[in-house]
Formats: structure tokens, sequence, C-alpha cells
């Protein structure tokens, strides 16, 4: 087990949000990997609204098209920093938040 310093960079998006008529999410989570990033997660919330107001819910009588999206990227912060010009080409509004974490990692168990 070992631990270090690094960021967590969370973005806020939805489901149906493209780039280049492809997943938001997708092209993130490649530019993420390609750019040596640690971690990358993509979770899908089931309700949420951002600066418009409007509520996305799954809610069968809603019907919404458009679920609130997060992705998650975690590594040292210098990692991070250097990543988030890459995201100012891909996010048309929205918002990312960046906090301090410790990061701790476990080996593979000895065989």
């Amino acid at each position: 087990m070992s631990a270090s310093r690094g960021l967590k960079l969370t973005i806020f998006t939805h489901d149906d949000s493209t780039w280049n008529h492809k997943p938001l999410f997708h092209e993130i989570v490649r530019r993420a990997r390609d750019a040596g990033m640690s971690r990358a997660t993509v979770i899908r919330g089931v309700e949420g609204y951002g600066a418009d107001g409007i509520v996305h819910t799954f809610r069968l009588l809603s019907m919404s098209d458009s679920l609130p999206l997060l992705v998650i990227i975690v590594d040292t912060e210098e990692q991070v920093r250097t990543f988030l010009p890459q995201l100012s080409e891909l996010l048309e509004g929205g918002m990312v938040t960046l906090e301090e974490v410790e990061m701790i990692t476990f080996a593979p168990a000895p065989k």
C-alpha cells in the first residue's frame, strides 16, 4: 500500500452531450487515457439539474433523454492541471470541480 497527494477532477455533463457526433464522455475518457491519466470513471445520475434549473430524471413519466453524468478523473495535481485545457475545447458551458485527495494504491497480492 502506498499513499500520495493528488487532485480529483469532476466534470458535470449530461448523457446526451456530444462532441463530433459522439458521446462527450467517451471523448473525455479517451483523452484522459491518451494523456496518461491514472484513473477515469463515468457515473450516470438518476436525477439532477444544472445552471438552467431544468430537472432531468429517469422517472418513467418524465421520459428524460438527458440524464446527468459525472466524469471523475484522479491523478497528480500536475497531470490534472495539464489536462484542463483539453476540457475547454470539449465543453460548451458546464462546470468542473477540483478537490485535493489522498490517493491510496494497493499492490496486487503476491502469488
